[in-house]
């Protein structure tokens, strides 16, 4: 696209900047509300972060394929991205510092965040490559019908669906038979095979705001607002008959997500890319570089969190010996740890952009 489109820079790296935020506290055993996911059905500021990504994801395809061809360049330049996203979050899920440096193969995680995103990309991609806006929102309803339907009528093992945390949760289901020990949870995946269909929906209403932010319609900071309003009310609605969730990605989860996603889109738009007003600089920063910033803070986390400190790790005697101080609440010294490794990042993002370091994944 000619002109950029400054406030989606702005939103892709401020949810980066979320991510690691809510990946990196202190202590899990203090931890804010807001900075929690939800038990199990609603949905915290924290559930709001993942779908944010994924619909910039599709808010992106709309920018970069928009006037490719469907050829087979195209498509190889589409697989090979998402291998390579698949497999640096298999890889994650499988280091050890310490010899073989790897985990048992029966406790590697296969599903992950990485990987739906190389999952979801890949689909979204495909599908906006070959079907026009019109059809592409015809197969966005079909997704969403269709997973509800299915997750709320199909038996398993002759046992009535459930949309709770149970064995004849289909979601649950299917990732327990398929995945076996390498599942998040004993139980289910929040990344998991079934609930992965309506990410893709998620992807897919972020492909119908880029079409629009790379339109020549007018005020389309009211066109975003009026979308991400209507988006709510229309998940607020679904959520009397299938809860919002972000576990099993419910359909009233994206319609609810990529209304607050638009909502702010729009706000930020208006500001940045409207009335002009210089902000946000340092989140566009990162946002350039995202995926490597979000693999670093991970893979960097895991290292902290493997290096032997005495009776903890390194992440521990860090928190322990910095952050904790007797007036001062351990949710405080857990949050200020968490934004400390978020400037760290914010750095780094500033650096690489002022050196023109990019690293595409």
């Amino acid at each position: 696209m000619g002109n950029r489109v400054i406030s989606v820079d702005i939103f892709r790296g401020l949810t980066i900047v979320l991510m690691i935020l809510v990946n990196t506290p202190g202590t899990w055993s203090n931890v804010y509300a807001p900075l929690l996911h939800a038990d199990w059905h609603g949905y915290t500021p924290t559930d709001l972060v993942f779908p944010f990504f994924l619909f910039i994801v599709g808010t992106s395809i709309a920018f970069a394929y928009q006037h490719k061809t469907a050829s087979w360049p195209t498509y190889r330049k589409i697989v090979v991205r998402s291998l390579k996203l698949i497999g640096l979050g298999l890889f994650l899920g499988a280091f050890l510092i310490h010899f073989p440096f790897i985990k048992d193969f029966e406790s590697i995680r296969f599903p992950g965040v990485l990987q739906r995103i190389g999952v979801v990309f890949f689909f979204a991609a495909i599908l906006f490559m070959n079907f026009n806006w019109k059809v592409l929102i015809g197969i966005c309803v079909a997704v969403l019908v269709g997973y509800w339907l299915v997750m709320a009528y199909v038996p398993v093992e002759g046992v009535a669906s459930t949309f709770n945390r149970a064995p004849n949760n289909l979601a649950n289901y299917i990732d327990v038979k398929v995945f076996g020990t390498h599942n998040y949870k004993p139980d289910y995946d929040p990344e998991g095979l079934l609930s992965t269909l309506p990410s893709i929906a998620t992807s897919l209403l972020g492909v119908f705001t880029g079409l629009l932010l790379t339109s020549k319609r007018k005020k389309k900071e009211s066109v975003l607002l009026g979308l991400g309003v209507t988006m709510l009310v229309l998940g607020y609605l679904w959520d009397t008959l299938f809860p919002i969730n972000k576990a099993l990605w419910s359909s009233s989860f994206v319609l609810v997500t990529a209304g607050w996603a638009n909502i702010l889109l729009a706000l930020i738009y208006y500001f940045s890319d409207v009335r002009h007003i210089e902000f946000g600089s340092i989140f566009k920063y990162v946002g350039a570089n995202a995926i490597t910033i979000y693999f670093l803070s991970s893979f960097i986390s895991k290292i902290m969190g493997q290096i032997a400190v005495g009776d903890t790790s390194l992440h521990g005697w860090l928190f322990q010996n910095v952050y904790v101080h007797d007036f001062m609440a351990k949710e405080l010294s857990s949050l200020l740890y968490g934004l400390t490794v978020v400037t760290f990042y914010l750095g780094l993002g500033y650096m690489m952009h002022r050196k023109k370091i990019f690293i595409k994944v």
